[in-house]
């Protein structure tokens, strides 16, 4: 019987070789896993947030599986007769009804419907700070510009698919929304009305609407998203990650995890990000489309809010004055054209940042090391400003709320942010830069002069001074690794104003404006660090902190 049992499992132990050499001839997964067991990835806390933004992706994918098997798309009118008493009886549209019964009457359905809007609020919260870091450490240079591309297209659709998957219910909030948005495309000139007409299948609301918003957030947004997550994967597969600067570290190696160790890690990362999502699912109410009731066009909710990424468009087109001129015969409504102008002109001008960088410094090395916020003040003052405008304008989003609830005039918010948007940037951006350059002073005085101790010394003639103590050559690496861009100079006087000269003058402009004087801290040279710490030998410590200033006993 033993025998018999061990020739049972070496014949299936053969069978199953086979299998694997069959798939591995015809996929060559072998081979590839073979090829990138070996890469090495950085590990570093901040790196958990682009995997924040995969797993909440995916959690939005399979939970949105589940509710289109009960969802219907339509606006037929019907009578609900679900479990929900004070509406039953109430001409409600198929997909009112639909998003009711998986709420009420469906197992499990309203838990699945919530972890599908916290996962979507989650996910599209973590590409944006995933950019944020992306962005002031640095890492969109070359060659991880289309990587940039990649995430910021990856935002704008989870923005996109937000908006269309929030106003699928057909409820009164989502309806008051719709609403909003086809008075912003209705005032771009020329196409808009052609715009609205062909998005809504006629005049607002129309009777394709929800059919159209399903198949736009159900097909086309995911199957760009998920193209754009594959592209993504790829190219950091395809190139080594970036990393932090550290002892050992350099554009030419990368040090950290092996890939099957970092797998495993983030398969357990994977299970803790939809495990949160599911627990604030499970005790975090939102949407209770109930409570809004079937979307009337003769009915708007009181006290709307869209979702927080949605917050900035909406806080512009509260704040802006109600204008309105005429052009050639036409009337512009620039209460709703400026707000959308300013909001595409936000996320354009966070797109395009890399590549006006890139233009100013004209450099074309590839780049693995990240930068320390600090050392490009500029950088991070634009990336401040960024975000003061967008949460200014998110505050202008909620100002009814923030006058019932603050007991204030709603005209005095809505002048207190318009006011905001154009002073808070400003002060943000220099506050940022001023900081950043503190940092860089503190960073080259401790480089010069050493680490503050803490011990207080009486020097022979009475003085009481601070005892420094020299820095590691770790932490010497970390304070002086990063290069330092030079501004370039103005134009020759006597040249002719060509095309070309302008466009050279423009960018000698910029260069002096990010790396010019006050921009930046000249780090110690080899020779400051020399002169600084005297030299070595027995009695070399006593004589460098003699010459520092510190009292040798």
């Amino acid at each position: 019987m033993g025998d018999g049992k061990q020739e049972n499992e070496v014949h299936r132990g053969r069978r199953g070789e086979r299998i694997a050499e069959w798939a591995d001839g015809r996929l060559g997964m072998h081979s590839l896993v073979k090829a990138n067991a070996r890469k090495v990835f950085p590990d570093h806390w901040s790196f958990m947030l682009g995997e924040i933004c995969l797993y909440s992706f995916l959690v939005v994918v399979i939970t949105g599986v589940y509710l289109t098997l009960y969802f219907h798309p339509s606006m037929e009118t019907v009578e609900y007769r679900g479990s929900y008493v004070p509406l039953r009886g109430q001409p409600v549209s198929e997909a009112f009804n639909s998003t009711m019964h998986i709420s009420f009457d469906v197992r499990g359905g309203l838990l699945i419907r919530q972890a599908h809007h916290w996962a979507a609020l989650i996910c599209v919260a973590a590409v944006l700070v995933h950019m944020l870091r992306v962005f002031f450490t640095g890492a969109f240079r070359k060659p991880r510009e289309l990587n940039w591309l990649f995430g910021f297209l990856l935002l704008i659709l989870g923005m996109f698919g937000g908006l269309t998957g929030y106003d699928l219910p057909d409820d009164l909030l989502s309806g008051t929304g719709l609403a909003v948005v086809n008075g912003t495309i209705i005032s771009v000139p020329i196409v808009g009305t052609y715009l609205s007409f062909f998005l809504f299948g006629g005049e607002f609301p129309g009777d394709d609407l929800v059919a159209r918003f399903n198949t736009i957030h159900v097909l086309l947004i995911p199957a760009l998203m998920v193209g754009l997550v594959a592209g993504h994967l790829f190219l950091v597969l395809r190139r080594r990650h970036t990393q932090y600067p550290g002892p050992g570290r350099s554009n030419r190696n990368v040090v950290g995890l092996p890939l099957t160790v970092r797998a495993a890690k983030s398969a357990g990362y994977f299970f803790l990000v939809a495990g949160g999502i599911f627990v604030l699912a499970s005790f975090a109410q939102i949407n209770p489309v109930w409570r809004y009731g079937p979307y009337r066009a003769d009915q708007v909710s009181a006290g709307s809010q869209p979702d927080w990424y949605m917050g900035v468009a909406d806080g512009l087109l509260r704040v802006m004055p109600g204008w309105e001129i005429n052009f050639w015969g036409h009337t512009l409504a620039l209460d709703n054209l400026i707000p959308l102008l300013a909001g595409v002109g936000l996320f354009l001008a966070m797109g395009a940042y890399p590549f006006i960088e890139s233009w100013v410094t004209h450099d074309d090395r590839e780049q693995h090391l990240l930068d320390r916020p600090r050392n490009r003040p500029v950088r991070t003052g634009l990336g401040v400003a960024w975000i003061s405008f967008y949460l200014v304008a998110l505050i202008g989003a909620a100002n009814d709320i923030i006058a019932i609830r603050f007991h204030v005039s709603v005209q005095s918010v809505t002048w207190a942010v318009r006011v905001g948007l154009f002073i808070v940037p400003p002060m943000a951006y220099a506050m940022a830069k001023r900081f950043a350059l503190g940092l860089q002073r503190r960073d080259r005085d401790t480089v010069l002069h050493g680490r503050e101790t803490g011990i207080i010394k009486r020097l022979p003639n009475g003085e009481f001074v601070e005892v420094h103590e020299p820095v590691g050559q770790e932490q010497l690496h970390v304070l002086t690794q990063h290069d330092q861009y030079q501004p370039m100079g103005p134009r020759s006087t006597g040249t002719p104003e060509t095309k070309s000269a302008v466009t050279q003058r423009l960018r000698a402009r910029l260069s002096r404006s990010f790396y010019g004087e006050g921009a930046q801290i000249a780090k110690p040279t080899a020779q400051e660090y020399k002169d600084s710490t005297g030299s070595i030998g027995a009695d070399g410590q006593e004589r460098v902190q003699h010459r520092k200033g510190i009292a040798a006993e």
